[in-house]
């Protein structure tokens, strides 16, 4: 059984939307995404770090959703800053229950417990020191409230076990760094940390390495060519 990351899928089965826009990289992405999920097997686990699919609603997403239950293995998602569907967790489990969605859950305000390691992690938030207009304090505060509460429930459940983190947004990012994120993380002890959001020519200013003892990755779609990451 393996564990793997990919983010920013930005699928959009109803067309409404398609990153093939940008050209490049992203044409024909959702087949690459396909045969890069073609790894998947029973028993094992897949995160989606957020900016799953373009759909504005559950219904809009619909066929985004059967698309990824279709594979083999567990899939748990976080919310990313286009997931733009997104309802209560509540709402988006009955929505799954109607629909015969069996396969994915959510990351989010918990923790899933799978092959010895703890997962853990939220949406977080992005900002520029020197740019006030980035920063919002109010879901700034609220993302970092759910993340230490993921990360304090895995502890609380298990004080060993080694704690894997997941955010949509980079909690480090060229010179800069979401000090109070990096110190929740190192606070509770996660070995690495996972995280989205950038794509393009902000790639190469992705963070990817070890900082004060904890392993950051990049794992947007484009960065990983569409390939999910096997973490172990």
């Amino acid at each position: 059984m393996s564990l793997y990351v990919l983010g920013d899928t930005h699928f959009s089965s109803d067309g409404a939307y398609s990153m093939e826009v940008f050209g490049g990289k992203w044409k024909n992405y959702t087949d690459k995404i396909k045969e890069g999920l073609s790894v998947l097997k029973e028993g094992d686990l897949l995160v989606l770090c957020g900016d799953f699919s373009w759909g504005m609603s559950l219904s809009d997403t619909l066929d985004d959703f059967k698309l990824i239950d279709g594979f083999p293995g567990k899939k748990v998602l976080l919310k990313g800053n286009h997931d733009y569907f997104w309802d209560t967790v509540k709402k988006m489990k009955s929505f799954f229950y109607e629909n015969d969605i069996s396969t994915v859950d959510f990351l989010h305000n918990n923790y899933y417990d799978y092959e010895g390691r703890m997962l853990c992690g939220t949406r977080g938030w992005m900002y520029d020191n020197d740019d006030p207009a980035t920063h919002d304090a109010k879901i700034f505060r609220r993302e970092l409230m759910r993340l230490e509460f993921s990360l304090r429930s895995a502890r609380e459940h298990d004080a060993e076990k080694e704690i894997i983190a997941f955010l949509h947004y980079p909690p480090l990012f060229a010179a800069e760094e979401s000090d109070e994120i990096t110190a929740v993380l190192k606070k509770y002890g996660v070995k690495s940390c996972y995280y989205g959001h950038l794509h393009g020519e902000s790639i190469r200013l992705a963070f990817n390495g070890k900082k004060d003892g904890v392993f950051y990755k990049l794992v947007s779609a484009d960065a990983l060519d569409f390939k999910p990451f096997k973490i172990f």
